[in-house]
């Protein structure tokens, strides 16, 4: 391989390892589906079916509406990353480091939400849906050391799906559904000072860095099922089955003066599969309480690769978890109250990046529904997301390397519409 190729090779390698990072890493595959599951921390989200967005999780929940339902709403998600006793090498005078420390590197991102859910009769139903899985900003300042291992991410992906359920009797109900996936990504990396003073000893004629810009469709499915063992306990499972999504994307990077300065490529991005089990139990009149469990296959991101350039980078992660518990007070015909508490394992191993820390974090949640009449409500759901302190070490084998200790808390909010007909 010329240098030439490396060297964009290595460009493309920066970019889309972040953006592999912001999109499917654990440490930002946030739960955005609804406020009324948000203010829960999303326990008993595959089952209590109190609106339509409960689509989003489980078909099959369908079979539990007796009128046409709509819920359409928003979520913001606001990052709050810091990077804290980091230093940054230079490959070209390895004597001379840098302070890396860097604090507010997140932003906020909004991720909005239809959903449509329409019985035909006592045994089918049908639904719309359309939501954002993933939507994550960060960005770091022009001259921060380094910069070549932060700079500016904004990824986004939109699921268009529709859904079908079957009550095969009183106590089962079975659902599927096909989901359209969008997803797009801009990530720029100029080149830091240190980087731009490696890339004039290679003599090459521009520092511009990376500036990608990729977009991509795929097609998945899902499944679920619905046991209610009377009308006041109830238990619902599902799967989803998550594709590769192929983005094709227009790389601008530093380029030697005989050689073009763009690469067009394909980026084979793999999507985790997931899985979860719900339940749901109404105590009295005043309580109920509900849980979940999701099981989410990150091990499926074990390299990244593109059609022409082959394989940018090894990752070697492990399968995700969450576990959450919620509970839900019936305070009267106006209002109902509701909190969560969840535990949300790391996907990321022994690769990490400064860009998206990845870490367990804890989920503490509370919300409510405010009942405008019979027919409609508002709900309103808030999380604190705390994450725990990681050793970074990211090292891009041409200009030079990053350690520190990385810190990702998140605050999200969500404000939803429901009605019946």
């Amino acid at each position: 391989m010329n240098n030439t190729r490396l060297f964009q090779k290595t460009l493309i390698a920066v970019a889309i390892s972040v953006t592999a990072q912001q999109s499917f890493a654990a440490g930002f595959q946030l739960n955005a589906q609804s406020a009324t599951g948000l203010g829960r921390a999303f326990a008993g989200d595959a089952v209590i079916a109190d609106n339509a967005s409960v689509i989003a999780k489980n078909p099959a929940a369908m079979a539990l509406f007796d009128d046409v339902s709509l819920s359409l709403g928003v979520e913001s998600i606001t990052t709050l990353i810091d990077v804290d006793n980091a230093t940054y090498t230079n490959y070209r005078d390895s004597s001379k480091q840098t302070n890396a420390d860097y604090s507010g590197a997140g932003d906020t991102s909004f991720a909005p939400n239809i959903y449509l859910v329409v019985p035909i009769n006592e045994k089918f139903a049908w639904g719309l849906n359309a939501y954002s899985n993933f939507g994550t900003k960060t960005e770091f300042d022009n001259g921060y050391a380094g910069y070549e291992f932060g700079g500016k991410t904004d990824v986004k992906s939109f699921n268009f799906g529709v859904v079908g359920s079957y009550r095969i009797n009183q106590q089962w109900s079975l659902g599927a559904g096909l989901d359209l996936i969008y997803g797009q990504g801009k990530f720029k990396r100029p080149l830091s000072p240190q980087a731009q003073a490696l890339v004039k000893a290679l003599n090459l004629s521009s520092g511009v860095g990376t500036d990608l810009d990729a977009d991509g469709w795929a097609v998945g499915y899902n499944l679920g099922a619905v046991y209610e063992y009377n009308e006041n306990n109830r238990f619902g499972v599902d799967y989803h089955y998550s594709p590769d999504l192929k983005a094709d994307g227009d790389v601008e990077s530093a380029k030697y003066s005989q050689a073009s300065g763009s690469i067009s490529d394909t980026v084979v991005m793999p999507l985790p599969d997931f899985a979860e089990f719900s339940g749901y139990h109404r105590l009295n009149d005043d309580y109920a309480v509900h849980y979940s469990i999701q099981w989410i296959k990150w091990s499926e991101f074990d390299v990244l690769a593109a059609d022409t350039s082959g394989i940018i980078n090894q990752y070697q992660w492990k399968d995700g978890w969450h576990y959450s518990l919620g509970g839900t007070y019936f305070l009267n015909q106006t209002w109902t109250l509701r909190a969560g508490y969840m535990y949300d394992t790391s996907a990321q191993d022994n690769i990490r990046s400064i860009s998206v820390p990845d870490s367990d974090r804890q989920w503490l949640s509370a919300g409510f529904t405010y009942h405008l009449d019979e027919k409609s409500n508002i709900d309103f759901g808030f999380t604190y997301l705390i994450g725990e302190d990681v050793s970074v070490t990211e090292d891009n084998k041409t200009f030079g390397k990053i350690t520190g200790t990385t810190h990702a808390d998140a605050v999200l909010l969500g404000l939803q519409y429901s009605r019946s007909f």
